[in-house]
């Protein structure tokens, strides 16, 4: 960890001031205390808060903070769920909402230009407006920012069709320690001149510089959509059911699953267009013209049927946002199991993930915690939540022990300890499993080129 500073002097606090006028600089304690915690619910010394809304003031920020060598943490709606944005040692909070404005969504370049502050699901809808879509399409677009999700390459319920957020990074503006400006990719869909150091940035998690302006590609909006949501009487039917659906030719926008857990969650508050019999479920999204969607609709359920589902629930415009409501209780609903969770993002090769599924029931049963396992099917990416009470001993050492073997199992199978949330401070310390020496070191060289004194997010993932 590079020696850092641990407070700010009176001269700190009013440079900070005179650079961020009124409410942009925030040193009171309240302040202080809320911008150092994110929806990892852990929380690091911040020392001040600042809102930069030009490039100009991020530049000076950034040569001041190299000059005295003082830690900054880039930030924006705090979603995070791996304490990423979370200080690991005492610095400045950059929180980058000021920087919120779409600059500019061109039809003709398939091209959007905005700033990283401004929320996903508002560049979706701008985009719409224009018959074009933006779309990675994280389960927090409401709320997270296309900054935020760059830091981390945020994937999503479409990624199994449309990739993730590194696939719509087309350029970026971002300034590094000491101020200096610099510019990679733009509105060109091809460059192949030098290295793409532009996305070094896409799940940089803030390490290398803070970044100012966003070029993202778009895509033609597809004229309709469908979903789908089949309950089975067991996980492998399941499995079997989406693997014939890929065989069939489709490839959906969205292939969702949950476990028997996720479902039981669920029931424990509301009610499920399933019959209580179903222990496994696939949610299922095409898009596309309205002739190629009912085309694609009807295998779909041919194809499903052949795996004995016990329901089939289908809708189209509208009616989607039913079967999609039952996504979106997921998180809410698995505080009915217990208080607290270790919320996980493994990833193996979409084969293995039955295998993966069936041994995290293993390890929580051994343990004796409920775990739940759902997520993006179509790229192998699985939400493992271990749920817990923090309060008791006994469960909370469980909860850890299960993690370290959850993150096991994700690596025999040949996968990744993340798949989309990042490593943070969460899986910090997990890391030297995935990733050898070399590779490290690789890294570590990397960001000491970009930020030679270490004051950019310190202490996080690699």
């Amino acid at each position: 960890m590079p020696n850092l500073v641990s407070k700010l002097s009176s001269n700190h606090e009013r440079f900070l001031a005179d650079l961020f006028p009124g409410d942009d600089c925030m040193l009171t304690e309240a302040c202080r205390y809320v911008h150092g915690m994110d929806a990892s619910r852990l929380r690091g010394e911040v020392l001040a808060v600042t809102r930069p809304r030009t490039r100009e003031q991020v530049e000076e920020l950034l040569r001041f903070a190299q000059r005295e060598r003082i830690a900054l943490y880039p930030r924006a709606r705090a979603t995070g769920t791996v304490g990423g944005s979370v200080p690991s040692v005492p610095g400045i909070a950059v929180s980058l909402l000021g920087l919120n404005r779409i600059l500019d969504i061109d039809e003709r370049d398939f091209a959007a230009v905005v700033e990283p502050g401004v929320v996903t699901a508002e560049l979706q809808r701008e985009a719409a407006g224009k018959n074009l879509l933006y779309p990675p399409d994280p389960a927090s677009s409401g709320f997270s920012t296309v900054g935020g999700n760059v830091s981390t390459c945020a994937g999503g319920l479409r990624a199994v069709k449309y990739g993730v957020t590194r696939d719509y990074l087309l350029g970026l503006e971002a300034v590094l320690p000491g101020g200096s400006v610099v510019r990679f990719g733009g509105r060109s869909h091809k460059d192949v001149v030098g290295l793409d150091l532009g996305r070094l940035f896409c799940g940089s998690q803030g390490k290398l510089g803070i970044v100012t302006e966003l070029t993202m590609k778009l895509v033609p909006r597809p004229e309709a959509t469908a979903s789908v949501l089949a309950g089975f009487g067991d996980l492998r039917s399941a499995m079997d059911g989406a693997a014939s659906v890929f065989r069939a030719g489709i490839l959906p926008c969205a292939c969702e699953f949950m476990d028997r857990a996720t479902l039981a969650a669920i029931r424990l508050g509301d009610s499920l267009p399933l019959p209580d019999a179903a222990q496994a479920a696939l949610l299922l999204q095409v898009d596309g013209s309205h002739a190629c969607v009912q085309s694609e609709l009807a295998t779909l359920e041919q194809a499903l049927g052949e795996s004995g589902p016990l329901e089939i629930v289908s809708g189209t415009g509208d009616a989607e946002t039913a079967i999609w409501d039952v996504r979106r209780r997921i998180s809410p609903s698995s505080f009915n199991l217990r208080p607290d969770k270790m919320g996980e993002d493994i990833a193996v090769p979409r084969s293995r993930v039955p295998e993966a599924v069936e041994a995290a029931h293993r390890i929580g049963s051994r343990l004796n915690l409920p775990i739940m396992c759902f997520g993006h099917l179509g790229d192998g990416n699985i939400h493992v939540n271990i749920m817990y009470n923090a309060s008791w001993p006994e469960e909370a050492d469980a909860a850890s022990a299960a993690k370290r073997e959850v993150f096991g199992l994700a690596l025999d199978l040949g996968g990744t300890i993340s798949g989309e949330h990042g490593t943070g401070l969460t899986k910090r310390d997990h890391v030297d499993d995935q990733l050898g020496e070399v590779e490290r070191g690789l890294m570590h060289e990397i960001k000491a080129a970009f930020d030679p004194h270490g004051i950019m997010n310190p202490g996080k993932g690699w």
